[in-house]
């Protein structure tokens, strides 16, 4: 496998909160990208999108709040707070409009957002995108801090052999695990977003009917995370949505089949 090229630049955004950290790279019509939950989540997520995707559109990875090495909201909070830090985003970067893709958690925001500032969304990929289904995952209802060793680990698994520096990769989740309050705030969101009242109010399932952004749902068909039945449903309840399931192919789509996922994005978002 050869390793990917550093085409992204890593900044940080000005917002009410404090700053958050994106990854930009190419020029064109703007394409946000929004990663799914978990310690180690964030740009780092689309580094073999990069790439790809910006030899045509303008691509920003952008961390979710309380994500990533930038400033926390140390406040319980979740859904609502989640898709307006994407509004201020996109304010804040002069963003009227947009391409999204959203991976898990992304997709469950992404829809969200499509929902509430049909506006604002100009074409989205769902890829294994949480919503449809309320029960929490075990993983997130008691959040622990993760070890280097552990981050080190979970890094290692999400990426083919060789495509990228994997110390590269796990090193903003490794400095969060030294900053002051991130992992305090971090556990916030876990908490409100595994809440059992918390989840039902931000099912997607009722909002989709009303999403009028041409929509591709994107997935595994074995992902144990998401289970394909979920993919099915986002599919058949957002009006026109096209689905395309991958086979042999688990939760982690975007880096787990990256050559076959970035052809799917890019067809999609030039037709």
């Amino acid at each position: 496998m050869t390793t990917v090229a550093k085409v992204w630049t890593e900044n940080f955004a000005e917002m009410s909160h404090g700053k958050t950290r994106y990854w930009e790279a190419g020029t064109g019509y703007p394409t946000i990208l929004i990663h799914g939950a978990g310690w180690t989540s964030g740009p780092e997520n689309w580094s073999l999108a990069m790439g790809p995707l910006s030899e045509k559109f303008r691509v920003l990875a952008i961390d979710c709040l309380n994500w990533g090495t930038g400033d926390v909201f140390n406040q319980e909070m979740s859904f609502a707070y989640l898709v307006d830090h994407v509004r201020e985003f996109m304010d804040v970067m002069g963003i009227d409009k947009a391409n999204f893709v959203g991976h898990s958690m992304g997709g469950w925001i992404v829809t969200l957002l499509s929902y509430e500032s049909p506006d604002r969304v100009n074409k989205v990929v769902n890829v294994a995108g949480g919503g449809t289904a309320t029960r929490p995952l075990t993983s997130m209802v008691d959040f622990k801090m993760p070890t280097e060793e552990s981050i080190r680990e979970q890094v290692a698994r999400r990426y083919p052999e060789g495509t990228v520096d994997l110390e590269e990769m796990a090193a903003a989740a490794i400095k969060k695990t030294t900053l002051p309050d991130h992992g305090e705030a971090f556990g916030k969101v876990m908490k409100h977003m595994t809440d059992p009242i918390t989840r039902p109010r931000y099912n997607t399932i009722r909002r989709m009917k009303h999403i009028k952004a041409p929509t591709l749902v994107i997935w595994g068909r074995g992902d144990k995370t998401n289970a394909l039945e979920m993919g099915e449903a986002t599919a058949a309840n957002i009006p026109g949505a096209k689905l395309i399931v991958y086979d042999d192919i688990g939760h982690a789509v975007p880096t787990e089949t990256a050559e076959r996922f970035n052809k799917d994005v890019l067809d999609f978002f030039s037709s």
